[in-house]
Parts: structure tokens; sequence; C-alpha cells
């Protein structure tokens, strides 16, 4: 096993975000970045130079330092290549059954100390870990988007997580100069329980005409000190992973106020997804 050799597995939007700010590290060596296609694999390759180039514009890093960070990282569809990792990131899409079939096998090939991260939003890192034999090793690290630029990881304990993995999470977030909170294992965690109730509502609120889209996110941004309204968050989150995180938080807790917005759910069918679909409270 090496510390300074990390993966991450999935080059969607906060896959190649994790994987850009882990090429960017003083610390690691080498970046392994996981997908099912050499296709979207050179198309995570494109945004991670775009965004690297955009720092260089902001004078963030050097140009040197950019060039260095694209070769840092291994773009590859050899899952076997995250064996010797010190770290495995998996960050795929919000879904129960993928994430347990890729921490199925990460079980079967990675070291007895590796840690085994998941970015999950919502999910139980229980139900991850469950039935492997490394459980222990199983934490939730959970980076907001956009990743090169938000400063927080929220690291979520299991109950069978080893504090001396929490510990060691905790300094690879230190080396990348972002602050890591802890909390428990729960449905939701802190930040999306939280968040997506009041996304939720803004959608019912929406619906039922109270206001325009402009006007509820003008209010939150205006009145609540909010950075972004609401309904433009949902937007750039995707109303479909809006949605998924609500049906956690309903599956976990079974309460009424967990219910999903039937707007939400009526977008999702129409494919009106937010910013990746171009046309979601907004167009764009």
């Amino acid at each position: 096993m090496n510390e300074n050799l990390i993966s991450v597995i999935g080059s969607g939007t906060m896959g190649n975000g994790i994987a850009h700010v882990f090429a960017t590290c003083p610390k690691i060596e080498t970046v392994v970045l996981v997908d099912l296609s050499d296709e979207i694999l050179k198309n995570a390759k494109e945004i991670i130079k775009k965004n690297l180039n955009r720092q260089v514009k902001k004078e963030i890093i050097s140009q040197d330092k950019s060039d260095e960070s694209l070769g840092k990282i291994v773009f590859t569809t050899d899952f076997k290549k995250v064996k010797e990792s010190g770290l495995v990131i998996e960050a795929v899409k919000e879904d129960e059954i993928v994430k347990k079939d890729i921490f199925k096998k990460l079980d079967s090939i990675v070291s007895k100390n590796t840690i085994m991260a998941t970015n999950t939003s919502s999910i139980s890192i229980d139900k991850i870990a469950i039935n492997l034999k490394k459980s222990q090793n199983v934490i939730g690290m959970h980076f907001m988007n956009p990743v090169p630029v938000m400063k927080l990881v929220e690291i979520i304990k299991g109950s069978q997580t080893n504090n001396l993995i929490v510990e060691k999470t905790l300094d690879y977030v230190s080396s990348l100069n972002k602050i890591a909170v802890e909390c428990n294992d729960s449905p939701g965690f802190v930040s999306n329980r939280i968040l997506m109730p009041m996304i939720n509502e803004a959608a019912f609120t929406f619906m039922e005409g109270v206001a325009s889209a402009e006007s509820i996110d003008q209010i939150m941004k205006l009145g609540m000190g909010h950075p972004m309204g609401p309904l433009k968050l949902a937007d750039l989150i995707g109303i479909d992973v809006c949605v998924s995180i609500m049906n956690v938080l309903f599956d976990g807790f079974k309460q009424e106020k967990y219910r999903v917005c039937p707007l939400l759910v009526e977008m999702m069918k129409e494919n009106k997804l937010g910013v990746k679909t171009k046309k979601g409270f907004y167009k764009y």
C-alpha cells in the first residue's frame, strides 16, 4: 500500500473534481481515476484541464503546477489499478446498489489498511459497509460541489469505522487545505438533512404559485443571506439528485416532512434536471 497513491472511482462532476484537488496536493504522487469507458475519461480529462487552466488565469496556481498536476492523474478503465492505494474514494451516482457492488470489489483487492471512502451525499455508511470484511475501513468523505472551490468535506463515521481510519482521513483532507467536519451516520448526514427539505419546500412554494422561481431565490438571497437561491441550487445539484436524496430521507425517517415535492418528480420525468440538461427551474 502506498499512502501517496489515491484512487477515485467515477469521473463525473464530483469524481473529476476530487481527482483535480488531490493531483494539486504536494503530498500525493499519483491519482488513479477509474471509469467505464475511455470516452468518459477523455471528457473528464478535458474538464480537469479546463478547471486547472481557470486556476492558472486566477493566479491560484502556476502553469507548471497545472501541468504537473494533470500529469499525476492516471485515467483508466482497469479497476484493479486501485489495488495499492492508501485511499480510494467512490464517487459514482447516488445509487445504493451500484455503490455496494463497488465496495464489494474494493473489499477483495485493496490492502487491509486502505481507507475505503464514499462521496455519497445521503446513503448510510453502515448500509454501504454491510457484509464487508474491511467494514471498519469504510467512511463517508462528502465533498461539496464545485470541489476545487468549496472548503468543506463532511466526514461521516459509520458505527464500525475505526478511529485510526478517521484520523488518517482527516489528515488527507488537511493536506488539501480543506476543512473536515465530522458527524455520525444518519440519513442525509447534516448537510443534506437540512438543505434538501429547504429545496423541497421551495419547490412546493413555486408549485403552489406563491411566487416565481426568481422571487423565491431573491428572497432567500437578500433576506436570508444565502449565496444562491434554493431553486437555482437545485438546478446546479440536479433535480434527479434532489429527488434521490429526499427519497433516502423519507425512507430513513418515515416522516411526511421528507416526502418529495410532486413537481420535482414531474421535472425529473420530463428530463428537466437543471444545468446538466439546460432546463430546470431556469433555462441554461
